[in-house]
């Protein structure tokens, strides 16, 4: 039998714990063994949470994960037993007066507080802010001098950085009045710039934290009995004191390093490489004790990479630590500070927008480049929502309005009415703003469809009718006029009150719809409307009966129509998670029907060029393979957009790919005032752009956070926070009542963002609504949301069942297997497109140019 290699760790905190973390997941247990030895009397604690100590119960609280990691075979913690000495030649460390051999050295000794060199630091009731033992010490001291009747204690922190802050946070629980002391012109100036600073120096002086800054202390004055007393100034100036806590940085643990003789760095750390190997190439640093590409990178996220990289290196691989995002996100004192990218704009000709907001309390700076449109960093100050979003998005284009992503939730942006007149509101037909209010007030339209008839606005694709609509609804408002929310002239009701006539009434068809409480036939708005609210309801499948008249005509055929008249399919692959099997069944239906693909943003695969008497075939072999109707023609749901989660990355923290499909199964097939669109990212890294979706989940350690109302088309909006922190189950209730208000209770077309705008209260009143039942209907929506789920059924296949169904399937009635004759392609980077009219040759009044393969270049 084979003799284990042996691992010793110097050093038990979270970094060295990742490490046997990826040690024991990738099974290195079968050929390593583990020794770990840390000097302190607890396993791994989250030093980042040490604040919390002072409110928990229990300091085990603060212990890191599961602690059967140091039950597992092979992995072995040694507690309270500190490291005094490496011997390289003989491969032993020396713990507690025993040696113990190693086959690879890992050294994560992280950092030390720093004392600064100033007299009186070894006074009784001087503190550093590093260990849990530190804040226990802080803590009792504090305590023993607070009481009744007993002025509060006089707290000074030196250092107003991260730790300095997390310190004065300290006293201000223990009911000390506490003071922070900093020798630069501003707090925390490594992390933010100086507005971002004095910004958040007005919030602490706010929550009563005295700050001073440019300020260097020159001595700790004692009393009699040796205690704190006094701290004196450079300047002359000074304040009485009970305790001071010095938190003025931290230095690399590097004393066994260079006693051991490995290279060091002069200003701290062991020299490591990119595989982070030392000069001795069988010991390895890691975390904050670590020198690699020339610094030391004194966050836990870069630690943790670096623990990564060495768990892949000792079994084999070569993995390479290539830097770490240095991007912070804390709350200190219960206000929210973060910073992340180029935060100081350091980059040549770049551009910085800010947002200040002093009453509130808020700095936002957003820094760009030159030409205004890549984001290179920034500094959150205040309100730090937009973190998760914006790092992810560092050296990517904004796509928008960099204002836009300042503007705090609750403010909104300027509502269409006031766009300027040169704005376009018809792509298609290149209808400005203005050309719509002329339309009104000069023109005499009163409503959208006198506008559409008068500048074709809305007269192509429709997607800018609802902005069409707000603008003559504002126009005659202007002008005195009443503005009726009227459907169309057949009905005198709005969407919402028809929904809910159609719900009480329990009327299935548009003919009975309309005789009772409209008139006339009908037409192109009240018709489509009054198909999605019947199929939101759950009466029958889109073609049955009367209802298939009116549908839109990718409703109608159950498939999206191109501009050369044949179609797209689009098969569901809920989360993006598909089968090899599947995969190939997809390219053998496109191979086999001579089909275009394309892999669209929404995760899935977008079958083109299907003829309408192709597509029940076409549908019965994806149904014989597992795949149904993605709904990609209609106003329903199209997607929930996923990224790989826990399953397989190493950032994430939730099962985002299983959640992604289970909701997309939940809510497949529900109709709606318009298209709707999830995300899911596992993480904060926000990897599937969920806030950019109708309805945005990501995940959190200590459960799901959800965003709503964002959406991309003419109109980007961001999704504001909704609620933090859900378990599965209220996630689920959460989304379930948000989609089914919005489906109750939005106009024709409106898409989610609009109508969170548009609804009285905004998102506030929806979060009353869908979390505290303000409105006495949570019940009803849920059992609204049972209902879709339980009826729900595949069109497709419902179709292919239908005999009488399948009869629309044709191009021409007396040749019902004829094809199209007018149908032309060419080739085009190894796919077919359709041709052009001048490819085709029927260009009029120019030259003619036969179709030919390979006519146009790659």
């Amino acid at each position: 039998m084979t003799q284990k290699k042996r691992l010793v760790v110097v050093g038990a905190g979270m970094v060295a714990r990742r490490l046997v973390e990826a040690l024991v997941e990738r099974g290195a247990t079968r050929d390593w063994t583990i020794e770990v030895f840390g000097e302190e009397s607890r396993p791994p604690y989250d030093r980042v949470a040490l604040t919390s100590f002072f409110t928990l119960h229990d300091a085990d609280e603060l212990l890191l994960g599961d602690q059967a990691l140091w039950r597992e075979p092979g992995v072995r913690l040694y507690r309270s037993s500190p490291v005094s000495a490496i011997d390289r030649e003989a491969r032993t460390v020396t713990a507690r007066g025993t040696a113990h051999p190693y086959d690879a050295l890992v050294l994560a000794t992280g950092s030390y507080a720093a004392v600064p060199p100033i007299e009186g630091t070894d006074a009784e009731g001087c503190f550093v802010y590093r260990t849990v033992d530190d804040v226990a010490e802080l803590r009792a001291w504090v305590t023993e001098r607070q009481g009744e009747g007993r002025p509060p204690v006089r707290g000074v922190v030196v250092g107003g950085g991260l730790l300095g802050l997390e310190a004065a946070g300290a006293l201000e629980q223990l009911g000390a009045h506490a003071t922070v002391v900093e020798f630069a012109d501003r707090l925390m100036p490594v992390q933010v710039d100086q507005a971002g600073g004095e910004a958040l120096r007005r919030i602490v002086e706010g929550l009563g934290v005295d700050v001073r800054t440019s300020t260097a202390t020159s001595r700790i004055r004692r009393d009699r009995r040796g205690r704190v007393k006094h701290m004196d100034f450079a300047d002359g100036d000074g304040l009485p004191a009970d305790v001071v806590v010095l938190a003025t940085g931290v230095r690399p643990r590097d004393e066994l390093a260079r006693a051991a003789g490995l290279d060091v760095h002069d200003r701290g750390g062991v020299m490591a490489d990119a595989a982070c190997r030392t000069s001795d190439p069988d010991v390895y640093a890691i975390g904050e004790v670590a020198c690699v590409a020339g610094r030391v990178w004194g966050l836990v996220g870069p630690g943790y990479t670096m623990a990564e990289v060495v768990a892949d290196r000792l079994l084999g691989g070569e993995a390479r630590f290539e830097g770490a995002d240095l991007s912070t996100k804390l709350k200190l004192l219960g206000v929210d500070v973060a910073s992340f990218g180029d935060a100081f704009a350091a980059t040549a000709g770049s551009l910085e927008v800010v947002y200040a907001d002093p009453v509130a309390g808020v700095y936002k700076k957003l820094v760009l480049s030159d030409d205004a449109s890549t984001l290179l960093g920034g500094v959150l100050v205040g309100d730090a929502s937009a973190y998760t979003t914006l790092r992810p998005m560092v050296g990517n284009p904004l796509g928008g309005d960099p204002t836009a992503w300042l503007l705090p939730d609750g403010v909104e942006p300027p509502s269409a009415g006031a766009l300027p007149d040169e704005a376009t509101v018809c792509s298609c037909n290149n209808v400005t703003a203005g050309a719509v209010r002329c339309a009104v007030s000069e023109g005499g339209c009163t409503d959208v469809a006198g506008v559409k008839a008068c500048t074709r606005a809305g007269t192509s694709c429709g997607s800018c009718l609802p902005l069409v609509k707000t603008l003559v609804n504002a126009e005659l408002e202007a002008a005195g006029v009443e503005v009726s929310d009227a459907l169309c002239e057949h009905f005198a009701l709005s969407r919402a009150q028809l929904f809910d006539v159609v719900r009480v009434s329990g009327i299935t068809t548009f003919s009975e719809l309309v005789e009772r409480h409209g008139s006339g036939r009908g037409c192109d708005i009240c018709r489509p409307v009054v198909a999605s609210i019947l199929a939101s309801l759950g009466h029958g499948h889109v073609l049955d009966g009367e209802n298939a008249a009116l549908q839109d005509t990718n409703d109608h055929v159950m498939a999206n129509m191109q501009k050369d008249g044949t179609y797209s399919v689009v098969p569901r692959i809920p989360g993006g998670e598909v089968t090899p099997e599947g995969l190939i069944a997809i390219g053998q239906v496109a191979a086999d029907f001579g089909l275009y693909t394309k892999i669209t943003g929404g995760q899935r695969i977008d079958l083109f060029g299907a003829r309408i008497e192709q597509l029940p075939a076409i549908w019965q072999r994806l149904v014989d393979a597992g795949f149904e109707s993605g709904h990609a023609y209609g106003k329903s749901l199209r997607t929930v957009k996923s990224c790989v989660g826990q399953t397989w990355c190493r950032f994430g923290v939730q099962d985002s790919v299983g959640l992604a499909v289970a909701l997309e199964l939940r809510y497949r097939g529900l109709r709606s005032p318009h298209k709707i669109k999830l995300g899911v990212s596992g993480c904060a890294r926000e990897c599937a752009e969920a806030r950019g979706k109708d309805v945005g989940v990501i995940a959190t350690d200590q459960g799901w956070n959800v965003y709503v109302g964002g959406n991309g088309g003419f109109t980007p909006r961001h999704a504001q926070l909704l609620a933090e922190d859900l378990s599965t189950e209220e996630l689920v209730r959460t989304i379930d009542r948000f989609l089914m208000y919005y489906v109750r209770t939005a106009d024709r077309l409106q898409r989610t963002a609009t109508w969170l705008e548009a609804v009285e209260g905004g998102l506030d009143a929806v979060r009353a609504v869908v979390m505290d039942d303000a409105l006495g209907i949570a019940a009803d929506l849920d059992a609204a949301m049972a209902g879709h789920v339980d009826r729900y059924e595949d069109e497709w296949a419902a179709t292919l069942a239908d005999p009488e169904k399948l009869r629309r399937f044709s191009a021409f009635v007396n040749a019902p297997d004829v094809g199209d004759p007018d149908l032309a392609y060419v080739q085009e980077r190894g796919q077919k497109r359709p041709a052009t009219a001048q490819e085709r040759g029927v260009l009029i009044g120019g030259p003619t140019i036969p179709v030919r393969e390979a006519e146009v270049p790659a």
